[in-house]
Formats: structure tokens, C-alpha cells, sequence
């Protein structure tokens, strides 16, 4: 049987750059790449219309989309990491001091399944013990997989308004900052967030100590927030039984240099600054591949989005990845 053309849509990074050039090539595929600006549009597609043979997804989006019965499944690759202290801002006169003080009060993110609002809610439920469902979670843009249904507590804004504007005008308290909540107005497009939104200059951040709490917390949990997976579609994996191997193989290759730059301290560039930062809790690898090596953080997702109502249950982990 010929090697097949696959259709992918991915995003460049250090540790990827060389598969996308055909540097590391994948065994027995040839791989054709899209590059979908913004990328986030990239999810819609494939999870509503299986636009591509591989796809770097949201893991949230790809996790709900899995458990309501699309067709793909993800390799445990992972290509962004974050904590999820900070970036969770507060207006100083809805009085929040501590966690528990969302209670009661309007929060903004830009999508409920949005995977950085997942985290936070996880984070916020499972180590401060707030009851997310005590919060109105507003939101002004649609969720990718069309067949979700929020919770009660989840509001869309009016036309014509926007998460910032509310910010702006005192209706909420609390938002995610960033392209995850008031960081950009409008639904991902072409130029979406380029320029910063004008917001109250006075928020400041819930967790001014994140750093601390991340560390501490993963210190605890081992959990290290995984975002951008890569789904693929389950035929093409029928068809070519080894290519889920292959296609990880690959990409444990492509990352092989970059992973020794950055232990050598020669990698430049915005990527490894940040990976730099989290190499100070997390230890030598940053971007850890494989099922096993990020358990603890796949199944705190899973746990988190059935917590928060976006899967009817708490799959396994090898329900969702690979075992690889």
C-alpha cells in the first residue's frame, strides 16, 4: 500500500519546526501542512467537519469532542505548557481578596470550554474549594464542539458587547486575561488580537504570588496543565496501524535538539524564555511527551471537565490518548 498524504494543521514551534520542514520525516506518511491563522480556527474545523487527517487541538475541545462521538483520537503529545495562577484578574472594588470571594459574582472568559478557563475552574474548586456554580460565567464567543450544553450559570453577552466592554463598564468582577478571556474582542479572525483592548488600568491579579502557587501546587499534585494536543482521524489510524507510533516517534526526534539547547542554555528566543521559567518547577523537560509522563495532568482534565458538566463522564486516560 502506498504511503498516504495526510493532511495536517499545526503550529510552528522550536521543538516542531523540523517535521514541518520534512528535516524529520514521519514513517510511512507523507505530511501536507495547512497553516491556519488564527490557528484556533483550525479546531472548529476539525471537530465540526474533520477538515484534517491531524490536528493540534485544544485538549478541552478535543476531549469533548471525543466523548460526543467524533471520530478522532490524540497522541500524548502536548506543545503548550502553563500554569494557571495568574492571568486571572480582578476589578479591586468587587472586593475579592481571596478565592472563595468569586462566589457570587461575574466572571469572564472568552468560551466556558475554553482550556485555560478548565484549568482555572479546576484550580479554583479543587485547591480553594470555591463553588464555581456560585459564579456567573459570562462569555462572548461559541464553544467548538456545537453539540455542548453549558450549565445555568453560563450567560452569553448581549449583541454587539463584548467581555471587555463589560469589564469596562463595571459588569464584571473577575475575567481570564489573554485571548482566553479580555485580552481580544470578537471571535478568533484574521488580526483577532494584534492590538490589545483598552481595559481599567487598575485590575490586578488574584494570585500576585502565582509563581509560589504553582510551585507548591505542583509540588503536590504533579498535575502541569497540558494545552495543544494532536487528534487525529481514527480511520487514518485504521488504515495504517502504526502510524500513531511513527508520527510520536517523530516528534520525539524533532524535540531531541531543542530539549539540548535548553539544558545547555544556548536556546534563544521567546519559547525558550518561557520554558526556561517553567524548567524552574518542573525540572529538565518542559514539554514532556508520552502517556505515562503526563498522567497525572491528563486525568486531572478529564476530571475537571466532568466536574464542570462539558463530559458526561470521567473517562480513563486511555480513553482519550494513545498509549504511547
Amino acid at each position: 500500500m502506498a504511503a498516504p498524504t495526510l493532511k495536517v494543521a499545526l503550529r510552528t514551534y522550536p521543538y516542531t519546526e523540523a517535521i514541518k520542514s520534512g528535516a524529520i520525516p514521519v514513517t510511512g506518511a507523507t505530511l501536507e501542512f495547512e497553516d491556519v491563522k488564527p490557528h484556533i480556527a483550525a479546531f472548529r474545523r476539525m471537530v465540526r467537519d474533520l477538515a484534517f487527517d491531524i490536528c493540534e487541538l485544544a485538549p478541552t475541545t478535543y476531549i469533548i469532542a471525543r466523548a460526543y462521538g467524533v471520530p478522532i483520537i490524540a497522541l500524548p503529545l502536548f506543545f503548550v505548557r502553563r500554569f494557571h495562577h495568574d492571568g486571572l484578574v480582578v476589578r479591586p472594588e468587587a472586593g475579592i481578596e481571596t478565592p472563595r470571594d468569586l462566589e457570587g459574582k461575574n466572571f469572564g472568559v472568552r468560551a466556558y470550554s475554553v482550556t485555560t478557563g478548565v484549568w482555572k475552574r479546576g484550580l479554583l474548586q479543587n485547591e480553594y474549594g470555591v463553588d464555581i456554580d456560585k459564579i456567573t460565567w459570562w462569555v462572548d464567543d461559541e464553544e467548538h464542539v456545537e453539540v455542548l450544553r453549558l450549565p445555568p450559570n453560563v450567560k452569553h453577552v448581549a449583541e454587539g458587547e463584548s467581555l471587555v466592554s463589560m469589564m469596562a463598564d463595571g459588569r464584571l468582577d473577575a475575567a481570564c486575561t489573554g485571548d482566553a478571556g479580555i485580552g481580544r474582542t470578537g471571535k478568533p479572525g484574521e488580526g483577532w488580537n494584534d492590538s490589545g483592548p483598552v481595559l481599567p488600568d487598575n485590575l490586578r491579579e488574584l494570585f500576585p504570588d502565582a509563581t509560589r502557587l504553582n510551585r507548591e501546587v505542583y509540588a503536590k499534585n504533579g498535575v502541569y496543565p497540558i494545552h495543544g494536543c494532536l487528534a487525529i482521524r481514527e480511520q487514518v489510524l485504521r488504515d495504517n496501524p502504526d502510524l500513531g507510533r511513527a508520527i510520536f516517534d517523530a516528534f520525539v526526534a524533532a524535540k531531541a535538539p531543542y530539549l539540548a539547547e535548553l539544558r545547555a542554555g544556548t536556546a534563544t528566543g521567546k519559547q525558550a524564555d518561557k520554558d526556561r521559567k517553567l524548567m524552574q518547577i518542573v525540572g529538565d523537560d518542559p514539554i514532556p511527551y508520552g502517556l505515562e509522563a503526563n498522567r497525572a495532568s491528563i486525568e486531572a482534565l478529564i476530571r475537571y471537565g466532568h466536574q464542570q458538566g462539558l463530559i458526561p463522564r470521567a473517562y480513563k486516560a486511555e480513553d482519550m490518548f494513545l498509549p504511547l
